[in-house]
């Protein structure tokens, strides 16, 4: 009979977890870096008590860090996970009830971003002795139910601990799905707290150092020789760069196979960085946010190679991005979901494997001349539009626009430096402006384009690579949906900084609403007007800048373009967080994209701002279409 060790449930989640390891070429990490929480009843006896033996007896078992929302705790996990390529996460623990549902939108991030993230919520009594408790949601028709089953359609697994024996099968199948490349995102594990409480005998062996492979599944060979004749056979090939090159560490397999080639690549949001800016065959952002560059070979592609991408409606421009008639797809992903879509040839294999083989296999193949001739022009053209907007003088208000912004941090910036935003106008502006100059430097959530991502998510980012600087790039809506976790900013002595964009309400949103007709209702911040009764008063006092300041950390203001420069340089000079605050004309765009996206317009109105926003709306329309020519492959 084997060794036994009596601790209590949440005692032995917290060694098992400390144990566990993670291994991709030969190089191995540990698995979770540490565990985010806040206590409340629910888990302050169980695992906060776990947690605080274990920092007194083994205090690299695993870390712990204090976090200031829920929410906010899983999105800087998913920061550091996406840094770490998704070899390496953190576990994220909270009490039962609203400190659960708290974190459902960092769930659903997580998942739709394939990003891995261990969630430990807190649940009502096992026995339920003393029902109904303080939080616990009652339902008439299931005794079993409560609030975290709301997790299970955001989570890549879900389980419960309802008995000490289920421990170890529940932790392996979440150790299983963290690690698998095709299926990460939130995994949730449930403790009711009665349960975490709870003594048991666990075999020794539960402990011991646990090493998980994350795997690189090689391409079919039938397969592997269709995309490589499909590939010979196009006279306009695109490459759709995602997320995928960088978390398979293809991202000199990619370049190594477009040099070869000459196939051009356009990236999207969390694509950025697959090819440095200056690449030869890096056209830079594709779909509604793209550059004109990308956007225009992608209407004229033949054929187009996707790579590690999920395919969104920003990415295809809602289905309008890819406009040649005969136009096919060859599709590699590990995810079969994602490597089925646009009807393409499916390769469901590991990038960087798959990129190598096909280098091999089409040695000597080049596309021609005048095609490279004809990207390397509107590349070129695009370039200078972005310096001319980077250069944009104050207006004649005093105000920067947020162009220069991004251009200011963009130049000023090391090559090294990491940029992160997440919602707003600023992710498309980005998306397009941003000259990316290493393959981690870029940083945008957009998978869920969720607000107030950007402070916790910089912190994350920052704990993850603590040799770069980052630049958090927030508008004021999003700052104000969740700017808290700059108090753990402070707390745990992170380097970050933060450059408030002040634009006086939802300039994204805003922009968008008169594009379909609605005038932008609704997205200013205004006070209600004492006659007109609607918000279209003074702006309101609100006083950012104070408020950043009142987490302790230095908050610079500048105005001008000489006083931002300086402030940027100040910031990178200190080791210490700061705040640059600046305001902006919130009416001065980006340059277009030449590019859609479909937010369905009223169909009728008695506003001619809508009326005319409609008919625009079908003429985009019309052009959707749904890509069911298969590849050719010879």
């Amino acid at each position: 009979m084997s060794n036994t060790v009596r601790m209590t449930v949440a005692q032995a989640t917290i060694n098992f977890l400390g144990a566990q390891f993670s291994e991709s070429d030969g190089v191995e990490q540990k698995l979770f870096a540490g565990c985010f929480g806040i206590f409340g009843h629910g888990n302050v006896a169980g695992i906060g008590q776990a947690l605080l033996q274990a920092e007194l007896e083994q205090p690299d078992l695993l870390p712990y860090v204090l976090g200031r929302n829920e929410q906010a705790m899983v999105h800087s996990a998913v920061a550091y996970a996406r840094m770490k390529e998704r070899r390496q996460t953190w576990v994220v623990s909270t009490s039962v009830g609203p400190g659960a549902t708290n974190m459902l939108t960092g769930a659903a991030l997580a998942t739709i971003n394939r990003l891995p993230v261990l969630l430990l919520p807190a649940d009502t009594f096992a026995d339920r002795s003393a029902s109904p408790l303080l939080q616990e949601l009652e339902h008439p028709y299931a005794g079993d139910l409560t609030v975290n089953d709301a997790f299970r359609p955001v989570s890549t697994y879900f389980d419960r601990v309802w008995r000490p024996e289920q421990l170890a099968p529940a932790l392996m199948s979440a150790m299983r799905v963290l690690t698998d490349p095709a299926t990460t995102g939130a995994v949730t594990v449930c403790f009711p707290q009665d349960v975490q409480v709870q003594a048991y005998d666990w075999p020794v062996e539960l402990f011991e150092r646990r090493v998980w492979h994350i795997a690189r599944p090689r391409p079919e060979t039938r397969v592997l020789e269709q995309a490589a004749a499909a590939i010979r056979s196009a006279k306009r090939p695109l490459i759709v760069a995602g997320g995928g090159v960088h978390y398979s560490g293809a991202t000199d397999a990619l370049a190594a196979f477009c040099a070869a080639t000459g196939i051009p690549v356009g990236q999207t949001q969390a694509g950025k960085g697959t090819l440095l800016y200056d690449h030869p065959q890096c056209l830079g952002a594709i779909g509604s946010t793209g550059t004109t560059a990308s956007n225009a070979v992608a209407a004229e592609a033949d054929l187009v190679i996707g790579i590690g991408t999920r395919y969104s409606d920003f990415t295809t421009a809602s289905r309008t991005a890819f406009a040649d008639p005969g136009v096919a797809f060859v599709n590699v992903n590990v995810a079969g979901i994602d490597a089925v879509k646009q009807s393409g040839l499916s390769v469901v294999a590991d990038a960087r494997e798959t990129l190598a083989a096909l280098t091999d296999l089409l040695a000597g193949h080049h596309v021609d001349q005048a095609y490279v001739d004809r990207y390397t022009a509107l590349d070129a053209e695009w370039e200078a539009t972005v310096t001319s907007v980077f250069a944009e003088p104050e207006t004649s208000e005093g105000l920067l626009s947020q162009n220069a912004v991004i251009g200011a941090v963009n130049e000023l910036s090391d090559p090294r430096d990491v940029v992160v935003c997440a919602a707003g106008s600023m992710p498309g502006d980005l998306h397009k402006l941003w000259r990316t100059r290493d393959p981690k430097g870029y940083h945008v959530e957009y998978g869920y384009s969720c607000m107030g991502y950007e402070v916790a998510g910089g912190l994350g980012v920052a704990m993850a690579c603590p040799d770069r600087d980052v630049f958090v790039m927030v508008g004021d809506g999003s700052y104000l949906m969740m700017a808290t976790e700059l108090a753990t900013v402070v707390q745990e002595h992170v380097k970050l900084i933060t450059v408030l964009v002040q634009n006086h309400g939802y300039a994204s949103i805003g922009a968008l609403s008169e594009s379909l007709g609605s005038q932008r209702f609704g997205t200013r911040y205004r006070a209600r007007g004492a006659e007109s009764h609607r918000l279209d008063g003074d702006f309101l006092p609100v006083d950012l800048a104070a408020n950043a300041a009142s987490f302790g950390l230095e908050v610079i203001k500048a105005q001008t373009m000489a006083e931002l420069a300086d402030a940027i340089k100040v910031a990178k000079a200190g080791s210490e967080p700061v705040v640059i605050y600046v305001e902006t004309d919130p009416f001065i765009d980006a340059p277009p994209s030449d590019s859609w996206w479909d937010v369905p317009v009223s169909a009728t109105s008695t506003l001619e701002s809508t009326q005319r926003a409609r008919t625009t709306y079908e003429e985009h329309k019309a052009r959707q279409r749904l890509f069911l020519t298969p590849p050719r492959t010879s």
